[in-house]
């Protein structure tokens, strides 16, 4: 199977690593050259791009079917956005996550000291939820080994106990579609699988959960109107607008040409043609002795594994070693001959 999009990425390795880190787009470094030239001339500072930001809230509402741009605040990262609604529990509210939730997403609740936080295996989530629980947090896509929750299930889950939910997309907006009716709260990174920037994550809510939570120390940008409250602050919009955080405009320049890319191929082309290759190289990975953790995701890990990380660099092959094993991701630059190489420098077990 080719690469979707053979001639807007270079890479000079075989790079199965998006889980921690995507590649940007031609046109994304494009882009960030022309803006950072442009600054160094003195010709216009970063806030001359302040006008790609309307077009980033719009883009990140259309990953969320059913979303609208007034539900979306832009931040700088994951665990920042989730705080309003970590702030928002009452004292001695239960929280419920999975074992071996990535760690910006549990530990806005594990650190507030006066939380009851409850860890329960991810398969047993939904079945975990109960009347006294006041809040589900889970990973759409878990870090550690890319396996996924059903969304549905557990929002029917939550909601029969009158629990809210919040999803963290930033393993699998892009390829995964996604409803914003089926959590609460929504969060997402854009520099893994968004071909975005480390410094640009959104956290969409909808008004009738969004009236259950207010920001944490909002900054100028939240302000209803910016530019005439900076020496006079007056309100704060009714819209997601108010969770905003003043944004690096060199990342809305990122975030926007990884999005565009993004929405030209389509999330369901993207989703089948990353699966695909994820599924190929579990079936390589058996064929060859190793187990790699079953499931139709486009990350795929191979427990206890971790140690060949280094080596497998050292064949130009980039992986992650994550909890004692290997993690590969599959993405739109990715190709068959990528299976291939990481399959040879994986040799037999």
């Amino acid at each position: 199977m080719s690469s979707l999009a053979p001639h807007d990425f270079s890479p000079e390795t075989t790079y199965l690593n998006t889980a921690s880190f995507g590649l940007p787009p031609a046109r994304a470094t494009a882009a960030l050259q022309e803006a950072t030239t442009t600054w160094a001339a003195g010709r216009g500072g970063p806030m001359i791009h302040d006008h790609l930001v309307p077009q980033l809230r719009a883009g990140f509402a259309r990953l969320l079917d059913g979303a609208t741009a007034d539900d979306i605040a832009l931040g700088a990262n994951v665990a920042g956005m989730i705080a309003p609604v970590s702030q928002a529990l009452p004292p001695g509210a239960e929280v419920l996550l999975a074992e071996g939730e990535f760690s910006s997403v549990s530990m806005p609740f594990v650190h507030r000291g006066d939380l009851a936080v409850r860890f329960v295996p991810l398969e047993r989530l939904a079945a975990e939820v109960r009347p006294e629980t006041a809040l589900v947090v889970v990973s759409v896509v878990q870090s550690a080994d890319g396996r996924v929750t059903d969304m549905a299930v557990l929002r029917e889950a939550t909601r029969a106990n009158g629990a809210r939910l919040l999803a963290d997309a930033t393993q699998a907006a892009s390829w995964l579609p996604l409803r914003f009716a089926d959590a609460d709260y929504w969060v997402g990174a854009t520099f893994k699988w968004l071909i975005g920037a480390r410094s640009v994550t959104f956290f969409a809510v909808g008004p009738e959960a969004g009236g259950h939570i207010r920001p944490v120390g909002p900054g100028w940008y939240a302000a209803a109107d910016a530019w005439a409250e900076l020496y006079n602050p007056i309100a704060l919009p009714a819209t997601a607008r108010r969770f905003d955080a003043t944004p690096d405009w060199f990342g809305v320049v990122a975030a926007v040409s990884g999005l565009e890319l993004i929405e030209e191929l389509t999330v369901e082309k993207i989703g089948a043609h990353n699966l695909e290759l994820a599924e190929s190289f579990r079936n390589g990975l058996i064929e060859r002795g190793y187990h790699p953790v079953p499931g139709d995701s486009a990350i795929v890990a191979v427990p206890g594994a971790g140690a060949e990380a280094d080596r497998l660099e050292q064949a130009g092959v980039i992986a992650s070693a994550r909890n004692g094993g290997l993690r590969f991701a599959f993405h739109l630059y990715n190709d068959a001959t990528d299976i291939d190489r990481a399959l040879e420098a994986l040799g037999t077990q």
